[in-house]
């Protein structure tokens, strides 16, 4: 098949427990979908991009690549894979180590055409840390393309000019080029349909998808982007190229939605976003702040469909795989991956579960997962359940107008969270 002849093969290792493989306390919607996951590597080439970290009196002028990991329906299960990928250590210096997964690579792909999801990760992430929610959604019939942007480290600040230049730009640029792949028939995106794209950002890509996702850039960013973003901003030249076409849903984890506590995007900002759109944050989040800050974000979104999950107590360490071994040593390393009140698995798999059903109502027009998201009481630990026996209850609420107990949740694990939603004005 097309896409298993683009995989490159990557040995997997026993005994390791995948994250993307849900435990038995996560919510209904977390559980793996009936398809098995394939994924693959393919490096796309943006000709003639500035560089804001190169150059002395300008940009330099370069070729942009892009190595995205995909991940993809298949027609049979494998044996899984190790992914091998590093973050940036608190010298500067990167600190490798390995995740489990679910996905074969160079498994067959099934037949079909399937929703294009593409997936964005944080400033000195990687698309790897993100592999628990690309196969969980590719285990359920979506293609999810995850972009590796090869930022400088976290560490130096002066080179923060980079990532805030590119993510809104490789953003759009992988979702068109993607989309006229898949188009012209073209492998390994045969199998896409351009017509319903889903954008995912965490942090940094948070901020990227929400620009792609139509909101205006301030014209301050082009100064902070040794004019890079100049022509993509408010009264540029080029600021309606970055918008994303065909586009059904956004989900923006942890975005950072103001910059050097300023405001990223001009005018009513995010406002000017008509896509249904589902933030995800910790109340605690002091990197890009919960309110203001995130859930600002959220009030201000009046002309699109919105929903905002809160994560009572919890940072901005939400979205990543959870720390294994070789990320434990040191205190710098460990915080890229942990919360100090949440455990990693439970704060993967409610996300799961609220991202399926909101992909699956707004992407793939699924009206039974409605009850998932709407008429919920705001408060998890508001919900009830009349007539409930005492004691340990593993099965799932039924919802309204049986329970308030939050749909698809056992109702012991329906705690210490929040879920609002707007409709569009």
């Amino acid at each position: 098949m097309a896409i298993a002849a683009a995989a490159a093969l990557i040995g997997a290792a026993p005994g390791a427990e995948p994250p993307a493989r849900p435990g038995v306390d996560a919510p209904e919607l977390a559980r793996l979908g009936a398809y098995p996951v394939g994924v693959a590597d393919l490096e796309l080439v943006q000709p003639d991009q500035p560089n804001p970290l190169k150059g002395a009196d300008r940009p330099l002028v370069e070729d942009r690549h892009l190595p995205l990991k995909i991940w993809y329906p298949a027609t049979s299960a494998g044996p899984g894979t190790m992914y091998h990928t590093a973050l940036s250590g608190e010298t500067g210096a990167d600190v490798p180590f390995t995740i489990p997964g679910i996905a074969t690579p160079g498994a067959p792909d099934s037949n079909g055409r399937f929703p294009l999801v593409i997936l964005a990760h944080g400033y000195g992430n990687a698309p790897e840390l993100l592999a628990w929610l690309g196969e969980n959604l590719a285990s359920k019939g979506y293609i999810v393309v995850a972009p590796a942007f090869r930022d400088p480290p976290i560490s130096d600040r002066s080179a923060f000019a980079g990532p805030l230049a590119r993510r809104p730009l490789d953003i759009a640029f992988v979702a068109a080029e993607v989309q006229r792949r898949a188009r012209a028939g073209q492998a390994p995106f045969a199998a896409v349909d351009p017509d319903r794209t889903a954008l995912i950002g965490y942090s940094m890509g948070g901020y990227g998808v929400l620009t792609a996702a139509g909101a205006p850039l301030d014209p301050w960013l082009g100064g902070a982007t040794r004019g890079v973003l100049a022509p993509y901003a408010t009264g540029g030249a080029n600021a309606d190229r970055l918008k994303v076409a065909h586009l059904k849903a956004v989900v923006a984890i942890a975005p950072a939605v103001r910059l050097q506590d300023k405001a990223i995007w001009a005018g009513s900002g995010v406002a000017t976003i008509t896509a249904p759109t589902l933030f995800i944050v910790g109340s605690q989040d002091h990197v890009v702040g919960y309110d203001p800050g995130v859930r600002t974000a959220f009030d201000q979104q009046v002309h699109a469909s919105r929903y905002l999950l809160t994560f009572k107590e919890a940072g901005h360490s939400i979205a990543l795989s959870g720390a294994p071994p070789e990320m434990r040593r040191t205190f710098w390393d460990i915080d890229w991956l942990e919360d100090a009140v949440w455990r990693k698995d439970r704060l993967l798999a409610v996300q799961a579960h609220f991202i399926t059903a909101f992909l699956d109502r707004y992407v793939k027009d699924d009206a039974t997962k409605t009850g998932f998201l709407d008429g919920l009481v705001p408060a998890s630990d508001a919900g009830t359940w009349p007539g409930l026996p005492r004691g340990r209850i593993a099965a799932f609420s039924p919802g309204a107008p049986t329970a308030t107990v939050w749909k698809g949740f056992q109702p012991s694990k329906a705690t210490g969270m929040m879920f609002e939603h707007k409709p569009a004005s």
